[in-house]
């Protein structure tokens, strides 16, 4: 039979502590909110009023059950209060030597059958746990923030922590409405631990000058569906915060170079630039604490005006293969009313490449979204061809042939000889070096990736990749056929994975690695990111839609580009594709598809 808990006491009314307050008195258990002075207990209640008046406002919540709800709390000064309750929830800031001062304090005021537990997001539960007396009954409850909503807890047992008490609170946390995800003491935890390799690398990205904070934070929004962009992202938590978090993890996680805090993050610090909660961090924003982004001298420069920058008039476009992306780029461009040359290798891959885009058009009809009158007069404006001669006059070639160099250096040798001066040449290449392709031609500064994203008429990013000879006047011509085509592009330079894929599979590759040393399920770590940072899908989900085999391809170019040992693929990964376990498409991946 689990315990029941009546009271629990909350230490430190922050952003996180008063939403823990709210948690528990939502659920019928009465709270005991302490902190320091009268002046930080205001300030919490006041915190807590309101998000209760919020809720109220906005429909989910009724007035009587605030009243009732804010009715469960007593508001104190100091940790003597607490010396009734059954479990005490810690949430101060994360310096591990203040943790351990109120941990002693705690373990002499409660009474000696109270569960003690620090809600750290990174420092070590069991550090915490000796400077009590009591160390089988201190446990790591990490909420997410704002705790109200987010349904993910993870639970951190140490070493000594007792079996009852792990069961005790996993069974609160049921009662509570929460999914918990029980783990052992490790730096980061699941969530944090893949979550800030993530953030600290795209903070590497920015300061390196790769591309704009607002090209990194739009392409991990659109293209991989996250609820914020990862610049953001670390203004939301805190430059401090994370800060100690990285500093944390880089020291008791091995010192992986992947969470050694980038050296921008503590100059922005130390100048005072902390996020939200101080007016200023990556962005801008209207006030102190305010989510509202102001524009400020890194604010681009207004979209027409950058568009018309040099840019060439684009009337008619060819597009180069019969696959699945070439197919997607065809119907994009005439829908948006742009005369194409689609070339294919033979009628036969013609006629295919035809009816698949006639299909696509027709699903557009039928779920109401496109006219059949549009229907029609996209078609109209395709031309079918087998001969890559008939592009002699098109303005924009766009290459989309199969993922190998030496097939689209030999297309760009073509495309060079045949085409007519001025033309852009674009490839849709996500992981080749764009400017292997270039030196193919004599034209370089014509040429540019237009990285799109499958499926293209569906997602809304392009990455526009410019190497070192890329001229302004072809990034601005790509810019501006993006925004005609409807599509966000985001401009970066010619690296291994440009932004999506170089964010994005390193840290795939972690939670593998994370899976490889046991330290948790695949499930779980599912779950965690799912529910603790909002993610559409978990690593191990996506990992199996992409195909274990493309993944591994685009992690070893990441690691043979940047030599970073913590690139390096997760040995898990490469015996699984060896093995034949590729994702879905194979019927089995990090999970078996062929019982579903």
């Amino acid at each position: 039979m689990a315990r029941e808990f009546t009271s629990v006491g909350v230490v430190g009314l922050g952003t996180m502590g008063a939403g823990i307050v709210e948690v528990f008195a939502r659920n019928g258990i009465d709270v005991v909110a302490v902190e320091i002075s009268d002046g930080a207990l205001e300030r919490g209640r006041a915190t807590l009023t309101g998000s209760t008046d919020r809720a109220v406002a906005k429909g989910k919540l009724a007035a009587a059950d605030r009243d009732a709800l804010l009715s469960r709390v007593t508001f104190a000064v100091g940790l003597d209060a607490l010396h009734s309750v059954d479990l005490v929830i810690e949430a101060v800031p994360e310096h591990l030597d203040l943790k351990q001062r109120i941990f002693a304090e705690l373990d002499r005021v409660c009474k000696p059958e109270a569960i003690l537990a620090t809600n750290t997001s990174s420092l070590s539960v069991t550090e915490i746990s000796v400077a009590t007396t009591r160390p089988n009954q201190v446990i790591g409850i990490h909420f997410f923030n704002p705790a109200p909503v987010m349904k993910l807890v993870e639970v951190v047992r140490t070493v000594v922590t007792s079996a009852e008490v792990v069961a005790d609170v996993e069974a609160l946390c049921e009662r509570l409405g929460k999914v918990d995800v029980t783990i052992n003491d490790r730096a980061g935890f699941i969530a944090n631990a893949l979550l800030f390799g993530y953030l600290n690398h795209a903070v590497s990205m920015f300061e390196s000058r790769y591309a704009t904070r607002e090209d990194i934070d739009a392409a991990m929004k659109l293209g991989c569906g996250l609820p914020m962009g990862p610049l953001a992202l670390m203004d939301l938590i805190g430059l401090d915060t994370a800060y100690e978090i990285l500093d944390t993890m880089y020291r008791r996680g091995g010192r992986d170079r992947r969470h050694a805090p980038v050296p921008l993050i503590k100059q922005m610090v130390t100048a005072g630039l902390l996020g939200r909660k101080s007016g200023r961090g990556f962005y801008t924003y209207e006030r102190p604490g305010s989510p509202v982004v102001v524009p400020d001298e890194q604010t681009p420069v207004a979209a027409e005006s950058a568009l018309a920058d040099g840019a060439r008039g684009i009337a008619k476009v060819g597009v180069v293969g019969s696959g699945t992306m070439a197919t997607g780029i065809i119907e994009v461009f005439a829908k948006a009313g742009y005369e194409v040359v689609s070339v294919t290798r033979g009628a036969e891959k013609s006629a295919k490449v035809f009816e698949a885009v006639k299909t696509s058009l027709n699903k557009g009809v039928v779920r109401g979204k496109l006219s059949e009158a549009d229907r029609d007069a996209a078609l109209g404006r395709i031309n079918w061809s087998a001969t890559l001669e008939h592009l002699a006059d098109v303005d924009l070639v766009v290459e989309a042939v199969v993922e190998e160099l030496s097939v689209k250096k030999a297309l760009f040798a073509s495309l060079d000889e045949i085409c007519k001066p001025g033309v852009v040449l674009a490839t849709t290449t996500s992981s080749l070096p764009v400017i292997d392709v270039a030196m193919a031609t004599q034209r370089p500064a014509d040429v540019v990736g237009l990285h799109f994203f499958n499926p293209a008429p569906i997602m809304p990013l392009v990455e526009i990749v410019q190497t070192i000879r890329t001229s302004a006047e072809t990034t601005a011509t790509a810019r501006a056929v993006c925004a005609a085509l409807g599509k966000t592009g985001v401009v970066c330079g010619d690296r291994s994975g440009f932004i999506v894929n170089a964010l994005l599979f390193p840290y795939l590759n972690d939670a593998v690695k994370m899976l490889e040393a046991s330290y948790s399920t695949a499930d779980d770590i599912d779950h965690a990111m799912k529910l603790g940072c909002g993610y559409p899908m978990g690593p191990f989900e996506l990992l199996d839609v992409v195909g274990l085999d493309v993944s591994l391809a685009i992690q070893r170019e990441l690691y043979l580009e940047l030599r970073e040992p913590g690139f390096a693929p997760a040995p898990l990964l490469e015996h699984l594709v060896t093995a034949g376990y590729l994702g879905r498409k194979s019927g089995r991946g990090f999970r078996d598809h062929t019982r579903r």
